[in-house]
Order: C-alpha cells, then structure tokens, then sequence
C-alpha cells in the first residue's frame, strides 16, 4: 500500500520533468512526510476550467486532496478510507471505474515509507526510492458541494487515490502491496485523455513493469505526520 509518502520538488522540477504548461493552486513546500488527507501536488491533462471545449492541456495542481471522493459520495469523509485503489479492480469497482476512465492522474514522490513487523512484534518504518524520483499513478475526482452554489468556487472538490499492485523485489520483503510506478515512458499513455476504455486501461497497467526499489530503515519518527522535515529520510545506521 502506500499510507504516506515525500515529495520535495519545486513546482518549477515538476513542470520541465513533466512537460506541463499550466500551474493550478499556490505551490505547496516540501513534504517529507505527506499524509492522507492533506492536499498533494498530481499532474493531469484537462481543459482549462474557463474553457471546457478547449484542447486539454497538461497542468501540475496543488488542489488535489489525498483519499478520492466519488462524485456520487453523499459524505467526503469517506476520502479518509480511499488513499489507495487496487489496480486489478479499478475498472470495475463503482467508486474508481469511472476515474479510470477518464480521470487518471500521477502523484510525484521522492519516494514511499512502509512499515515491516519485526520479531518484536513492532513496526519498523522503511524509506522505498529510486535513483531519482518516482511517478506513482493515481486516479483523481470532482465531488461537487450540495450545500454550495454552483458557481460558488469552493463548489468542487478535488481529490486522488494512489494506485497499488502486489509487491515484488525489496518492497515484497516489507510489504506484500505497493505503489503502480510509471515509468517515464508510461506517463504520456496514462495520462491521454483519449485513453477512454476500460479494457484498454486494464491492458495498459498489465504493460507496465515491475519497479525496482531500494529501502533503507528510517526513524519512527516519521510515525507521527506531526514530524516533517529532512531528517525523517535519512538512514537510521547514518
């Protein structure tokens, strides 16, 4: 699974790394230590807001909640319980199945922390990552407020789930789920909006490689989302 994660690219690293053109939202820090809930950077191809009909375009927004919130939802408390989604079961499950479809998206990480039960019976958090940083394939919604307006600007909101597959290599040892990682050559593909039949979503995952990982024991520190700064990734043998 994936319960928490870092992310320290500027908003400027996300937008040469991704070929995005347009910004949504005030840039967010920083995180070393992201949790649900809490609005994350995701980068996604849709029209301009003031222009629905227009061409999509590629855009990075920091108005993206974690834990999605189906468009049908009567409460948004339910996002709580939907930070990850299954990749076997997302076009077919009725809270991601129409996200699959036409609202997917990519949560860029530095990496992900996982918890291993040692023989003590404890949690012992771990840092997963890669040679440089990752691109974690997500689904995003629109819940729209019934208690507001629609042209209230708060009406909308908007929130994201991060995908999981079982886990192989190192995160296997820790966990027996972890993030879908696109690589850089999936990215484009996950994110076309033409890209619009569930089967061919579901052929796609299936077409995505096993990631290679490596982790490393962090400090419990990062237990509680309350701590977050650059300690939290460092190596607890360092």
């Amino acid at each position: 699974m994936c319960g928490r994660y870092a992310s320290t690219s500027t908003r400027g690293d996300l937008l040469a790394a991704y070929d995005a053109v347009e910004t949504v939202g005030e840039e967010l820090p920083p995180s070393y230590n992201i949790a649900p809930t809490q609005r994350v950077n995701v980068v996604l191809e849709r029209a301009p807001r003031e222009e629905p009909d227009a061409e999509p375009v590629r855009m990075v927004s920091s108005q993206v909640k974690w834990g999605l919130v189906p468009f049908w939802a009567k409460d948004p408390k339910i996002g709580s319980r939907m930070i990850n989604a299954r990749s076997e079961t997302i076009t077919q499950k009725p809270a991601f199945k129409a996200a699959a479809a036409r609202r997917r998206c990519v949560l860029p990480a530095d990496g992900y922390y996982e918890w291993m039960t040692g023989e003590d019976g404890k949690k012992i958090p771990f840092f997963l990552h890669a040679d440089a940083p990752i691109s974690m394939a997500g689904l995003y919604e629109l819940w729209p407020n019934p208690e507001l307006p629609e042209d209230h600007p708060d009406r909308w909101l908007w929130t994201c789930t991060v995908l999981t597959r079982p886990a192989t290599d190192a995160a296997g040892h820790i966990h027996e789920r972890s993030p879908v990682i696109l690589p850089a050559t999936f990215v484009d593909p996950w994110l076309d909006p033409e890209l619009n039949d569930r089967d061919d979503v579901d052929a796609l995952l299936n077409s995505i490689p096993e990631p290679r990982l490596e982790p490393y024991e962090v400090s419990t520190a990062v237990n509680s989302p309350r701590n977050n700064n650059p300690d939290l990734l460092r190596p607890v043998d360092s």
